[in-house]
């Protein structure tokens, strides 16, 4: 049923929760799902597709040992910092609006990477990426989460889209590797191009614009505090592979006051970016507390396996790319296993059990030494670690949007990519500066390659118990499941043989849509 609205349209309605009208069309919702999950594995590839090509693009542009650092901080930087913001701002000015204006930007940075002919045009390019990341990102799965309002079917939505970033993560170092042994570094940027312009093609006629219905400001000075918090967290946190010295020290006291600050401000205000209420929701904020250590552990994982394959092990870059083709199949493996796991066994344990697979296939990869062969040295922590990662990653998605609405869906979404990419930068930051420091003590005992080694085993066996906290922290917050059917304390409820279901969103929840 329909509800006239005198000026802005129509409202829907379904199962008595007002829904957008892009959910009304269902003939559309397959082709936009497409073209949002591409644009998402656009998004996570640049996460790490530089990392096989730094040497190359070291030699080619001139870079210092400290300059070609920036290359991967300042997508890190932006991308993380930016999220909460642009986050609540899809919701404001319209979500359609704010996506579209971050793929645009982003494809604009990604030729001007492509183009660079000096060091500091390649880092301002790669900052502007990341902003553009931070706008599309968010209004992405928020629009996924809008177009498909049933319970299943937004569970079954969530799950493609997670597959889809988690094959983007993994395919980043693969085709980074490809494309830099067989062409030239440049591709892995311009690569985005296609992709982009099939986005901002497509997308305006399929979903149709959608934002808040209620007539709110942003919250600039909660934006500008919160922005400065976690930017000043990354950095600092990035600072520490060089120690923890004056360098590091500076902006991670700077993010605690700006942190603290965010949190008066934000409690004070009548229309917060954040408000408090969304960060005190149990089953969120364990979720997001969940995804901050997964985050940590993997993108740190990803990035010390593959230094170690090409420094220890003496992989070509192709063929290390290559060596992670297993890991994206157990991850589609472990997603498929998901929501039947959480019909068996509820989405409490089905996340116990993920983190402790995880951790597990973590220590194996710890243990993989310099003489070791890739089927019996990497090969199978790679895909334990792989399956637990896929099981993992829907049902964290959903847990972590519990609760959102038609409102604050931007601002859900956004939240839970910054999460991902400042726990990613804290994982990359603090374990690579520890794996290094275990290294160089080892040195002139063990020789480099030994010692590299070891610095690799000591870091994977901290993400092992990062991911094992994770289990424990789950297990105790998230309380007992009624039965195999009912997960999160009854937050979250699945049907035997379907994906997990979200909470029906208040009847209040109402979405003006205009087409």
């Amino acid at each position: 049923m329909t509800i006239p609205h005198p000026r802005r349209g129509r409202r829907h309605v379904m199962n008595g929760s007002p829904v957008s009208a892009a959910a009304s069309d269902t003939g559309r919702r397959g082709p936009a799902l497409v073209v949002l999950c591409l644009v998402q594995f656009m998004l996570v590839l640049d996460d790490n597709v530089v990392s096989v090509a730094l040497p190359s693009i070291r030699d080619d542009l001139g870079f210092t040992a400290a300059g070609l650092a920036w290359v991967v901080n300042a997508y890190f930087l932006a991308f993380g910092g930016l999220l909460l913001l642009f986050g609540r701002m899809a919701d404001l000015w319209g979500r359609r609006r704010v996506f579209l204006t971050g793929v645009a930007l982003f494809g604009a940075a990604s030729l001007l990477c492509g183009l660079a002919r000096e060091p500091w045009q390649l880092v301002g390019g790669r900052f502007v990426q990341g902003a553009g990341a931070a706008m599309a990102s968010p209004a992405s799965l928020a629009l996924i989460t809008l177009l498909f309002p049933g319970d299943k079917e937004r569970a079954r939505a969530f799950g493609v889209w997670g597959a889809v970033a988690a094959l983007g993560g993994t395919s980043g170092l693969v085709i980074s590797g490809a494309l830099t042994g067989l062409a030239s570094w440049r591709w892995i940027f311009l690569i985005n191009l296609p992709v982009a312009l099939v986005a901002l093609a497509l997308l305006p006629r399929l979903v149709p614009e959608s934002r808040t219905s209620r007539p709110v400001r942003l919250d600039i000075p909660g934006a500008v505090l919160g922005t400065g918090a976690l930017v000043s967290l990354v950095y600092g946190l990035l600072q520490t592979e060089s120690g923890w010295g004056r360098a590091a020290a500076g902006p991670l006291v700077l993010a605690v006051v700006l942190a603290f600050a965010f949190i008066t401000v934000e409690a004070r205000t009548a229309e917060p970016l954040v408000p408090l209420s969304f960060l005190s929701f149990r089953v969120r904020a364990v979720a997001n507390g969940a995804t901050l250590l997964f985050s940590a552990a993997f993108y740190a994982m990803a990035f010390l396996l593959m230094v170690h394959l090409q420094t220890v092990l003496g992989y070509r870059p192709l063929a290390a790319g290559v060596a992670y083709l297993p890991y994206g199949a157990g991850i589609l493996a472990g997603m498929w296993l998901s929501s039947r796991a959480v019909a068996g066994l509820g989405m409490r344990w089905t996340l116990i059990m993920s983190f402790l697979i995880s951790a597990a296939g973590l220590v194996l990869l710890s243990g993989v030494a310099p003489s070791d062969g890739y089927a019996s040295g990497v090969l199978p922590g790679m895909l334990v670690t792989s399956l637990g990662c896929g099981l993992s990653l829907p049902a964290l998605t959903v847990a972590a949007l519990t609760g959102t609405t038609e409102e604050n869906a931007g601002l859900g979404s956004a939240f839970l990519s910054s999460v991902q990419q400042v726990g990613g930068a804290v994982g990359v930051a603090v374990l690579v500066a520890l794996a290094t420091r275990r290294g160089k003590a080892l040195a002139a005992a063990d020789g480099p390659r030994r010692a590299a080694a070891e610095g690799f085993s000591h870091a994977l066996s901290i993400a092992a118990a990062l991911l094992a906290l994770g289990a424990v922290l789950i297990a105790a917050l998230l309380g007992k499941d009624r039965h195999p059917g009912h997960a999160l304390a009854g937050k979250l409820t699945v049907d035997a043989g379907n994906p997990p279901a979200l909470p029906t969103a208040p009847d209040d929840a109402a979405e003006d849509v205009t087409s």
